[in-house]
């Protein structure tokens, strides 16, 4: 009699030893070490509140693909603060601020402009009606655009409006749009790219027949004359131009295009380039722009559109409902060009060249920053969990060693629940 007791009671150990080891097995394949797919429910349901979170909570594996568009060796040239690479804003969609899109010419606006108001996740997304250029973008519960863009709000301020155009008009068209005049707070971005590449891109883009020669291009209250600005070609457009004449006309705007799109004129005498020396003028519109670029609330690089859309979402806490894709074969990199012809388009954008270098180092030092300091936080999440855990679990002492009666003082737990948060199936394809 006394063995048969024996063995029942192995048995009834047994069992339960053996699934709490299939349990454990069966975790270690489904949440695998340093995972943050997964998150316990046990302490949640012991007393109806959740435990302490970060601000990100989105896995790791979506954005697996960050790192490996990184440059192998990555080494910085420039010294920046903190205060330079920390980009948390304030952005109040529902109260009186604005997101003000920089649109550069091909530097993949176009492209960035359509996320904008397409592919973002809002409580009220924009409406846009098959067959028009563009979207309406109203804040939740009111008649008022939060983004001043191509696709929002269309080139209220002149076709591809600069840095110098943008801050003295959009100020001035928010208000005429608006109801009363109210204190916003405006948080400029762009995208910037590759000079050579966006330079050859720029002569393709003209060979078909661009010319933007509709743009205002409004420094200290006026457009620049037909002397300050003389045109590159006669006729309608230039369109077939080699690329030997495209480098050759001195006024093309298409040099130091990026400088100039987000340097303040009005230090320079706008277009009037008799106002001062050639090296004096180069270094001002250099200084500007690399400081009105720092001082944006963001940037992205077409280089980098991973990293873009990272840093936009972690700026601004707005998410994007698909990922962005990165397009490496663009008519600019099928342009087969020597080392000479290379050579030439460096030295006619050299100060897009300096400012480019500049962008890329504060753009992936940012991005570093951010990545470490969401680490930090995701390390100390796990870290508040678990002691909120134990914590919690002292509060529930073990059964009893008959296996019937509870322990003195407390009694069964709640049962443990663990639940895997499923990210895929909110992503929709745009």
């Amino acid at each position: 009699m006394r063995n048969m007791m024996n063995e029942k009671l192995n048995k009834l150990i047994l069992v339960p030893v053996l699934a709490v080891l299939f349990v454990m097995i069966g975790y270690q394949y489904i949440c695998p070490a340093g995972s943050n797919s997964c998150h316990f429910g046990t302490a949640e349901k012991l007393r109806g509140m959740r435990p302490p979170a970060t601000l990100y909570p989105t896995p790791d594996d979506l954005y697996q693909e960050l790192e490996d568009d990184s440059p192998p060796k990555f080494l910085s040239k420039f010294n920046f603060t903190e205060r330079d690479l920390m980009r948390d804003v304030e952005f109040n969609i529902r109260g009186e601020d604005v997101i003000v899109f920089l649109h550069i010419q091909k530097t993949g606006g176009t492209t960035f402009g359509r996320h904008l108001v397409r592919n973002i996740r809002l409580e009220q997304p924009c409406d846009c009606k098959p067959g028009q250029k563009k979207c309406t973008c109203h804040r939740p519960g009111k008649e008022e655009s939060w983004l001043f863009s191509r696709f929002s709000t269309g080139w209220s301020c002149g076709l591809h409006a600069d840095w110098t155009e943008l801050t003295n008009c959009v100020p001035v068209i928010m208000d005429k749009k608006a109801a009363q005049r109210n204190r916003r707070n405006y948080y400029y971005i762009t995208m910037l790219r590759d000079p050579v590449s966006r330079y050859l891109s720029e002569w393709k883009h003209v060979q078909r027949g661009a010319t933007w020669k509709t743009s205002l291009h409004m420094c200290d209250g006026r457009s620049p004359t037909q002397d300050e600005l003389p045109n590159c070609y006669n006729g309608d457009d230039w369109s077939g131009v080699p690329l030997a004449d495209f480098m050759d006309c001195p006024s093309n705007l298409a040099n130091n295009r990026q400088v100039r799109m987000l340097a303040d004129l009005s230090l320079v005498g706008c277009y009037n380039l008799s106002s001062m020396n050639e090296s004096e003028r180069s270094h001002i519109l250099l200084t500007s722009a690399m400081a009105n670029l720092k001082n944006m609330a963001f940037y992205g690089l077409t280089e980098f559109q991973r990293k873009t859309q990272y840093l936009f979402e972690r700026t601004f806490r707005l998410r994007f409902i698909s990922a962005f894709t990165q397009i490496n074969s663009t008519r600019a990199s099928n342009v087969d060009i020597s080392d000479g012809v290379r050579r030439r388009i460096e030295e006619l954008n050299f100060l897009d060249v300096q400012l480019y270098e500049y962008a890329k180092d504060l753009f992936l030092q940012r991005f570093q920053f951010t990545r470490q300091r969401e680490h930090q936080e995701s390390r100390l999440k796990r870290r508040e969990e678990r002691r909120w855990l134990r914590e919690q679990r002292a509060k529930w002492p073990p059964r009893g060693g008959d296996g019937d009666a509870p322990a003195a003082g407390g009694g069964d737990p709640p049962e443990a629940a663990a639940t895997t948060e499923d990210y895929t199936s909110q992503v929709a394809r745009w």
